[in-house]
């Protein structure tokens, strides 16, 4: 809940409050209420507050900076590998199976001896 003397204010609010494990945490919220940062656990109280504290300072002074998305590695798991394994072992067979046909009269390899 905002207090009734920040209503109507542009600046987000730093909540500070305790999670499950007993840890301190604090949230930045924007004016609407929307959680726009939500912080690490810490120890005590002081150490949340000091945390508050050094976002303030690197927020206002901080540079923005782009992180490009992971690219994809390929997969190597097995079924991949025995695919193209399969179709590889069954290209093998078509090509020896035609080099194994006998000739026909008249085709491209069937040419006069010198």
């Amino acid at each position: 809940m905002i207090p009734s003397f920040l209503e109507g204010s542009m600046a987000g609010m730093f909540e500070l409050f305790s999670d499950a494990d007993a840890s301190f945490r604090f949230r930045l919220t924007a004016p609407d209420g929307t959680v726009m940062a939500l912080s690490k656990p810490f120890p005590d109280k002081r150490a949340a507050v000091a945390g508050i504290a050094a976002v303030r300072e690197y927020a206002g002074t901080g540079f923005v900076t782009e992180v490009p998305a992971p690219k994809p590695q390929p997969s190597r798991g097995p079924s991949v590998a025995l695919a193209f394994r399969s179709r590889a072992a069954s290209r093998r067979q078509q090509i020896l199976a035609r080099w194994q046909q006998p000739l026909k009269p008249g085709s491209v390899a069937d040419f006069p001896a010198w």
